[in-house]
C-alpha cells in the first residue's frame, strides 16, 4: 500500500493538471471500488472547479468549488495518470506494466484548465481496494477523524514525540504505526527512520522519553530521523514497490536508498557498523533492522 511519500508524490504530479481546472464530466465505469461511490457522485462534481488538491496522511483530498470535499485513497494498487490529447503523460523508460491495462480504468475526470486546455485524469485500480468518498458539509469524515500529527515540517519535534509516546509499553515500531500518533507513517519508512535514529523496533515506546517525561537524545534523534526520511523519500519520488507508480507513469527511486527495508542478510550501511540486517515479524508485518547498531 502506498505510504505518505508516494501519496504526496502523486498529489504533486496531479496538481498542475487538476488544481484550478473545471470538471466537465466524470465518467464512471463501475458502481463501486472498495466501497460504492456516493449517490450522485458524477453529478455533484460536474461543472465544478477544483480549488485545491491536498493530502491528509495517506488520503488525497480535492476541495471543490461550492461542493463537497472529495477524499481519495489509492488502496493496494490504485494510481492516477494524466492524458492530454488522447496520449498518456508517461515516461517510456520507467513505465509500469500495470498502468498500460485500460481494463482497470474505473473513473475518468474530464477537465478543462483555466486557459481552455482539456485533459483527462484516469483512475486505474486492478485490485479495487481504493475508494472515493465525499466529506460532510463541514469537510469532516470518519476516515479523517483521529489522525495524528503529520511527519512533515517542524511540528513533529522531540517534545511532541515524547508527549505522544510517554508511558506506552508497546514496541516502538508498533507505536509509530499508530495513525492516531503520527499520520501517514507506514512499514517502510518507520523501519528506515528507526535505523537512522539507531533505535530498536523492539524497544518500549515510552523509553524514548526520560523518567520525568522530558525529551532526551533518543527523542531528538527519532523526530529528526522521521522528518528526514519522509522528506528524502518525497524528494526521490517515493518507492516503486509492487503496484505503486507516479502520476506521470514513472517510478519512484527511494527504494534504491533503503538502508534496512527488504535487505535481510545484507551488511548494515551505517559507517563502521559490522552488523547484518535482520528481519523479524511484529504484529504480522515484517520489520527490518540492524541488531548491532539499533538499541
Amino acid at each position: 500500500m502506498p505510504e505518505l511519500p508516494e501519496v504526496e508524490t502523486v498529489r504533486r504530479g496531479l496538481q498542475p493538471a487538476m488544481e484550478g481546472a473545471r470538471i466537465l464530466s466524470v465518467e464512471m465505469r463501475r458502481p463501486d471500488l472498495r466501497f460504492p461511490f456516493p449517490s450522485g457522485f458524477a453529478e455533484r462534481l460536474a461543472g465544478k472547479r477544483i480549488v485545491a488538491l491536498g493530502r491528509r496522511a495517506k488520503y488525497l483530498t480535492a476541495e471543490i468549488e461550492n461542493g463537497p470535499l472529495l477524499i481519495c485513497h489509492l488502496g493496494m494498487s490504485g494510481s492516477f495518470r494524466i492524458e492530454e490529447d488522447g496520449a498518456a503523460s508517461t515516461s517510456d523508460a520507467f513505465y509500469h506494466e500495470r498502468s498500460k491495462s485500460t481494463a482497470h480504468d474505473h473513473v475518468v475526470f474530464h477537465l478543462a484548465s483555466p486557459d481552455g486546455k482539456r485533459s483527462q485524469v484516469v483512475y486505474n485500480d486492478p485490485r479495487r481496494f481504493g475508494f472515493m468518498l465525499f466529506a460532510d458539509e463541514n469537510n469532516q469524515h470518519p476516515m479523517l477523524d483521529g489522525l495524528g500529527v503529520e511527519p512533515t515540517g517542524n511540528a513533529l519535534d522531540a517534545r511532541l514525540l515524547s508527549d505522544l509516546l510517554r508511558g506506552r509499553a508497546s514496541p516502538l515500531k508498533a507505536a509509530l504505526l499508530d495513525q492516531s500518533v503520527i499520520a501517514g507513517l507506514g512499514n517502510i519508512y518507520v523501519s528506515e527512520a528507526l535505523w537512522r535514529a539507531g533505535l530498536s523496533p523492539r524497544r518500549r515506546a515510552g523509553t524514548i522519553a526520560s523518567a520525568r517525561g522530558a525529551p532526551g537524545a533518543r527523542a531528538e534523534r527519532l523526530a529528526s530521523a522521521i522528518r528526514s526520511v519522509i522528506a528524502d523519500a518525497i524528494e526521490a519520488g517515493g518507492s516503486s514497490l509492487r503496484d505503486y507508480v507516479r502520476a506521470d507513469g514513472s517510478l519512484g527511486y527511494f527504494q534504491h536508498s533503503f538502508s534496512v527495508y527488504d535487505r535481510e542478510g545484507e551488511p548494515c550501511r551505517k559507517k563502521g557498523c559490522p552488523g547484518i540486517v535482520a528481519r523479524i515479524v511484529q504484529s504480522g508485518r515484517s520489520t527490518f533492522y540492524c541488531p548491532t547498531c539499533q538499541h
